[in-house]
């Protein structure tokens, strides 16, 4: 796992024959009390934070603020933490997910149906709290959710 700065280009780097493709995402916290919660997605039987490709032209952290609002609804995103992130190495034929992490004061989601496909793109939402977290994700999404408690821990 690396850690990026904002601005860099989607094109990372070449895996053999084939271009690696870069998704970006966001880990969504909300405070509740003094505990932190994260916005779980679930595609089929894989929980993740948003996240989605990004398009050609398109800065990785716009893509990841347009993936969260096409995904959840969520608008108010906060970088309070700033604008780096980190990574996942590749998976899925070569993708390469970074996620960046912000805070929302939403707590209501909707999952929109995605025009393209006809359906929603995740079929339920979860606000949960790290262990919940740690135990839904899969192994490539642990070491990004670890990273985010470990800014989180900072503030």
């Amino acid at each position: 796992m690396q850690s990026h700065q904002a601005g860099e280009s989607p094109i990372l780097a070449l895996m053999g024959p084939r271009p690696t493709r870069l998704s970006a995402g966001v880990v969504v916290v909300r405070r509740a009390g003094d505990d932190w919660l994260y916005l779980l997605l679930r595609a089929f039987n894989h929980w993740d934070f948003p996240k989605g490709m990004v398009e050609e032209g398109e800065e990785p952290l716009a893509a990841a603020v347009r993936e969260v609002r096409e995904e959840s609804t969520i608008e108010d995103l906060e970088f309070a933490w700033g604008s780096d992130s980190t990574q996942t190495g590749p998976y899925s034929g070569g993708k390469i997910a970074r996620y960046y992490l912000a805070q929302t004061r939403t707590a209501a989601v909707t999952l929109p149906i995605n025009p393209l496909i006809g359906r929603a793109e995740h079929s339920e939402f979860r606000w949960v709290d790290f262990d919940e977290a740690l135990d839904l994700v899969s192994p490539r999404v642990k070491p990004v959710l670890r990273w985010a408690a470990q800014r989180l821990a900072r503030d």
